[in-house]
């Protein structure tokens, strides 16, 4: 009798468990934002401009956790092996996300078959310029100097597989020239070689640059985006120099381990979505020199598919190795 009332009991709390688990509303504690740089870089500063609205709209505060190293890899890992539970995210930065794996060997991870996608955040145009010693003004003129001066021309990047280093290599591809590059760890150190004249040329994001420009220190050429910027209106697009397949616009967006349930997506994304809507973040987005462009999940998990087939092309060709 007393083991007939044991199992009973058991059965009975093992359904009330389970019906307490179900009633939870997602969330009931603190969600974990894992940024793959260190403190200060874009994709932070972007994680926690949208960080304090986020955790409004959830009730629940949003962490920023950066794992710095191997390219976004270290972080990509990290949440790719996370419980798919919504309460661990990864801000994902266009190249390393779809450019990782044709760069580096034997991942632990895959963008498609560990990660889906919350919603894009922002988009990051970059800014081609040049130190002034060098007699060109714009795109066309570049082009014209590099194929009369070939291997002559050097231009600096952040580091080997990144953002400008493969835009730079889409460039030289689409016009046929050579331009060799040097690699630095960091835009600043790579911006610092330009102005000393050290290196001729450099693809940088707009607060890497701006200040530059402004004082004289160096010549921007283009802006690769779709459009000007606001803070550059007098500097061209590529497309208006005469360069419409040029278009350098690195995202960073959210993803979740694959697995993770469509309910704490939809509260995600939307979170996400309304915090890209308020005036702060707005302004904030202005001064990092980014463009807000939100993108749910659907329309964003057809982007990641779609670079990985054109941006891995662009690297298999330039045969950029980052291991």
């Amino acid at each position: 009798m007393p083991s007939r009332f044991s199992a009973a009991l058991a059965l009975g709390l093992a359904v009330l468990s389970t019906t307490v688990a179900a009633q939870r509303v997602y969330p009931d504690r603190p969600v974990t934002m894992v940024v793959p740089v260190p403190p200060g870089g874009i994709l932070d500063t972007v994680a926690r401009m949208v960080v304090p609205s986020m955790g409004q709209t959830l009730g629940q505060p949003v962490i920023v956790d950066n794992r710095a190293g191997a390219g976004g890899n270290i972080a990509a890992s990290a949440v790719a092996r996370a419980a798919p539970d919504g309460y661990t995210l990864l801000v994902g930065y266009s190249m390393f996300h779809v450019g990782n794996p044709s760069m580096y060997s034997n991942l632990t991870w895959d963008p498609l078959r560990d990660f889906v996608p919350v919603g894009m955040l922002v988009v990051s145009p970059h800014v081609v310029a040049v130190h002034p010693s060098l007699p060109v003004k714009n795109l066309r003129e570049l082009v014209d100097y590099a194929k009369a001066n070939p291997g002559k021309l050097n231009y600096a990047t952040s580091g080997t597989g990144s953002v400008p280093h493969v835009g730079m290599e889409l460039f030289k591809q689409l016009n046929h020239v050579d331009i060799v590059h040097v690699p630095y760890k960091g835009a600043g150190p790579a911006m610092q070689d330009v102005i000393a004249g050290n290196v001729q040329m450099t693809v940088a994001t707009p607060p890497s640059v701006m200040s530059f420009v402004q004082g004289g220190k160096v010549r921007a050429l283009a802006v690769a985006a779709r459009q000007r910027l606001p803070q550059m209106p007098d500097v061209p697009t590529s497309a208006e120099s005469g360069f419409p397949g040029f278009e350098l616009e690195a995202w960073v967006a959210l993803f979740a381990p694959k697995g993770t349930p469509p309910a704490a997506i939809a509260k995600l994304t939307e979170a996400a979505k309304l915090a890209l809507e308020t005036p702060q973040v707005r302004k904030s987005a202005e001064v990092a020199g980014v463009e807000i462009r939100y993108m749910p999940p659907a329309e964003l998990d057809a982007v990641v598919r779609k670079d990985i087939q054109y941006w891995s092309k662009v690297i298999r060709t330039a045969n950029i190795r980052a291991d």
